[in-house]
C-alpha cells in the first residue's frame, strides 16, 4: 500500500515515469536532432546506481510503469545490468519495466531483456524502405533493425512500432506499415512531429495531422474505438481486419494533457514535469548531497510545480521550437 502517492495540483496521480539513461544515439533522425548534435559530457550523466536510486524513489511513491529511454538506451554501457537491478521491483510495486529503442542494437540484447522481465518494448520505425530509412535516420541501416525486431519477437517480447507521420516523406507508407505490423502481430502507434529542439528542417513542411492519417486509414480498414490504455498518451482503435491496435499520439490536433499521468527524468537527473514546458527540478545534486530523503522531498515539490499541460503549436508564425531541448535530452 502506497501511503503517499504522487498527486499533482490538478488531482492527477503520477504512475508513469520515463527515465533517460543517456542522451546519446547512433541515429540522427531529421525530425529529432541536427546532424552535428553535441552530446553531454559523460561526467554529467547519472551513474547506473544513481539511475536505480531515482527509479526506486518513484516506485516507492506509487509509480507502476517505468520506461527506460534515451537517446538510444541500448548504447549505454551497463544498460542490461541496470535493467537486471530494476527488475527486482517487478511485482513489488512495479507492474511494467519497458523501454523505447530504435532497434539498432536489439538483436544482441533481446534475450537478456526478456530474461530480465521486459515483456513489451516500443521500437521507433518510420519507414520499411531501406533508402528512405537511411534518409530519415541519416546513418541508420534498416536490416539490423528488422533483425532486432525479429529477435525480440522470438524472445517472447511484445513489440509496438512507433511511426512518426512525416508529410511528403513517409505518408505513403502508412497503409503498408499497418499491413506489415498486422502480419507480424505488432501493434502500431502513429505520432505527430513535435516542436522540440532546433533542427535543419522547417517542421511545418513535415507536419502531418493525424486526423488526416486516420481518415486515410478508415478508407481502407474498419476501425473500432477501444478504451484500452497502456499508461501513455496514445488513444487506441482496433483494426477489424487484422485485430491489431492502432495508437494515435496527437499533441497538436488533440491535446491529451487532461489525463497526464507521467513525468520525465533526463540522463543528468533533471526532472521535467511536462514534455512541452520548462518546469524542472535538478535531482542529481539533491541525491548526491541529501540522499533518498532529499530525493523524496523533491518529488513533493515536483507535484506542486507540474503544469496543466503543454502549449505545442506548429505553424509558420510559431517559434521553430516550443522548447529548446531535443527529444534525445528529455527522453523519447
Amino acid at each position: 500500500m502506497v501511503t503517499r502517492p504522487l498527486i499533482d495540483g490538478f488531482g492527477r496521480r503520477i504512475s508513469y515515469v520515463r527515465l533517460s539513461v543517456t542522451d546519446r544515439c547512433d541515429f540522427r533522425c531529421t525530425y529529432c536532432m541536427p546532424m552535428d548534435m553535441e552530446f553531454l559530457p559523460r561526467r554529467d550523466v547519472l551513474t547506473l546506481e544513481e539511475l536505480d536510486a531515482v527509479a526506486s524513489a518513484f516506485i516507492a511513491r506509487g509509480v507502476t510503469r517505468l520506461r527506460l529511454t534515451g537517446g538510444e538506451p541500448l548504447v549505454r554501457k551497463g544498460f542490461i545490468e541496470l535493467v537486471n537491478s530494476l527488475s527486482r521491483h517487478i511485482g513489488n510495486g512495479l507492474e511494467e519495466l519497458t523501454l523505447t529503442t530504435n532497434g539498432s542494437q536489439l538483436a544482441r540484447f533481446a534475450e537478456p531483456l526478456a530474461k530480465a522481465g521486459v515483456r513489451r518494448i516500443n521500437v521507433s520505425l518510420d519507414s520499411l524502405d531501406r533508402e528512405r530509412f537511411r534518409r530519415i535516420t541519416r546513418r541508420g541501416d534498416l536490416v539490423p533493425v528488422l533483425e532486432g525486431i525479429a529477435a525480440a519477437r522470438e524472445a517472447g517480447i511484445a513489440i509496438k512500432i512507433n511511426m512518426v507521420a512525416l508529410k511528403g516523406l513517409n505518408e505513403d507508407e502508412i497503409l503498408p506499415m499497418i499491413a506489415w505490423c498486422g502480419e507480424l502481430g505488432h501493434d502500431l502507434t502513429f505520432i505527430e512531429t513535435m516542436p522540440l529542439g532546433l533542427i535543419e528542417e522547417d517542421r511545418t513542411d513535415r507536419y502531418l495531422p493525424l486526423t488526416e492519417v486516420r481518415a486515410r486509414i478508415a478508407a481502407h480498414y474498419s476501425l473500432s474505438p477501444t478504451a484500452e490504455r497502456t499508461g501513455g498518451p496514445a488513444r487506441y482503435e482496433r483494426v477489424t481486419e487484422t485485430g491489431q491496435k492502432l495508437g494515435f499520439i496527437t499533441p497538436l490536433t488533440h491535446n491529451f494533457c487532461e489525463s497526464c499521468n507521467r513525468v520525465r527524468v533526463t540522463a543528468t537527473g533533471t526532472l521535467f514535469m511536462c514534455l512541452g514546458q520548462e518546469d524542472r527540478l535538478e535531482l542529481r545534486d539533491l541525491l548526491r548531497e541529501g540522499g533518498p530523503e532529499a530525493l523524496d522531498a523533491a518529488l513533493d515539490t515536483a507535484m506542486r510545480l507540474k503544469p496543466r499541460g503543454h502549449d505545442f503549436v506548429i505553424d509558420r508564425t510559431a517559434p521553430a521550437a516550443a522548447v529548446g531541448r531535443h527529444m534525445s535530452m528529455t527522453g523519447g
